[in-house]
C-alpha cells in the first residue's frame, strides 16, 4: 500500500526542488550570459545590464571571428592535435599503466618513484625550451604530440583501475597462449571503457584548450592552433577599441581593423569563448554513459 505524503514530506520535496533549481541556474547562468553578450550589438554591450538574452541581436561578433582566414586553418590544427594527441597519449599511458599494474613486475617500486618525481619537480621552462629545440621540434606539429604522450597522473588513475580487474582474466588468457599485447588489447582495454573514456576526455580537453606550447615553440602561422588565433583576435579587438577611445578619428581605423565590424572587447571575448567551448560541450553527452557505468561498477564491487 502506497503511503500518503504528509505535509512535512511535501515541504521537504519542495525545498529540494528549489535548491536544485537554484544550483542549475547558478551553473547555467554564466554560459547563458556569455552567449547573450556574444550575440549582442557591440555598441549596446558597453551600456551593460545584459542578463539572459541579447537586447540588440547581431551576429557581427561571430562574423569578425569567422571572416578571419586564420580561423579555419587553426580549427584544423586544433582538431588534428586533439584527435592524434588523445589517441596516442591514451595508448602510451594505458600501456604504461598496464605494466605498472602487475605486482610481480621487477623494479616496480623503482619505476613508480621514477614516474612520480617529475610530478613534483620540474627542470624549469628554459631547460625545457632547449630540450624541445635540441630534439628538433621547434615549428613542428609533433611538439603538440610527443611531449604529452604519457601523463603520470592519468597513468596512476588507470593503473589503479587495472589493479581492480580480476587477475584470473589475464591468467586464463595467458594459459591459452595469449601474449601481453593480446591480453591488453583484447581483454583489459575493452573491459576498462569507463576509465578509458574518462582519461580520453581529460586528455582531449587539455589538447583542445592548449595554447602555451604554441606560443613558445611555434612561429609559423599555419601551425598555430585555434586558441592562439582567437587570443590574437581578442588582442586586435582590444587594440581597435583603445584606438577608438583615444583619437577622434579612430572610429574609421577601428572599423578597418575589424573589417567593417564595430568591435567591443567584451563581446569579442564572449564570442571566442563560445566558439571554443561549444565543441567540447557537444562531446560530453557521448561519454556520459561511460561515467555512469563506471559509478555502477564501483558500487557493485563494494
Amino acid at each position: 500500500m502506497k503511503r500518503r505524503k504528509t505535509f512535512g514530506d511535501r515541504l521537504f520535496d519542495t525545498i529540494n526542488i528549489l535548491i536544485m533549481l537554484i544550483i542549475v541556474l547558478a551553473t547555467l547562468y554564466p554560459f547563458i550570459n556569455s552567449a547573450a553578450i556574444s550575440l549582442n550589438d557591440a555598441n549596446d554591450t558597453t551600456k551593460g545590464g545584459i542578463t539572459f538574452y541579447p537586447r540588440v541581436f547581431t551576429l557581427r561578433n561571430y562574423e569578425l571571428i569567422f571572416t578571419n582566414p586564420k580561423v579555419y586553418n587553426a580549427y584544423l590544427i586544433t582538431i588534428a592535435r586533439t584527435v592524434i594527441g588523445t589517441i596516442s597519449a591514451l595508448l602510451f599511458t594505458s600501456m604504461l599503466a598496464f605494466g605498472m599494474a602487475h605486482r610481480n613486475l621487477k623494479g616496480r617500486r623503482f619505476y613508480t618513484i621514477l614516474c612520480i618525481i617529475p610530478m613534483y619537480f620540474g627542470g624549469g621552462l628554459i631547460p625545457y625550451y632547449f630540450l624541445i629545440k635540441g630534439l628538433g621540434m621547434m615549428n613542428s606539429f609533433w611538439v603538440y604530440i610527443i611531449p604529452s604522450l604519457v601523463g603520470i597522473w592519468n597513468m596512476i588513475l588507470m593503473r589503479t583501475y587495472f589493479m581492480g580487474i580480476p587477475s584470473s582474466l589475464e591468467e586464463s588468457a595467458r594459459i591459452d597462449g595469449a601474449n601481453y599485447f593480446t591480453v591488453f588489447f583484447r581483454i583489459i582495454f575493452p573491459v576498462s571503457m569507463p576509465i578509458v573514456a574518462t582519461i580520453a576526455l581529460f586528455i582531449g580537453v587539455g589538447q583542445w584548450n592548449a595554447w602555451f606550447d604554441a606560443s613558445m615553440f611555434i612561429t609559423k602561422q599555419e601551425l598555430k592552433p585555434m586558441q592562439t588565433v582567437l587570443l590574437s583576435i581578442i588582442s586586435e579587438a582590444k587594440f581597435a577599441q583603445q584606438l577608438a577611445q583615444t583619437t577622434a578619428g579612430a572610429a574609421a581605423d577601428a572599423s578597418n581593423i575589424g573589417k567593417g565590424v564595430q568591435v567591443n572587447v567584451r563581446s569579442i571575448t564572449m564570442a571566442t569563448m563560445i566558439v571554443t567551448i561549444l565543441p567540447i560541450i557537444m562531446v560530453y553527452p557521448f561519454l556520459q554513459r561511460y561515467f555512469v557505468k563506471g559509478i555502477m561498477i564501483g558500487s557493485l564491487k563494494g
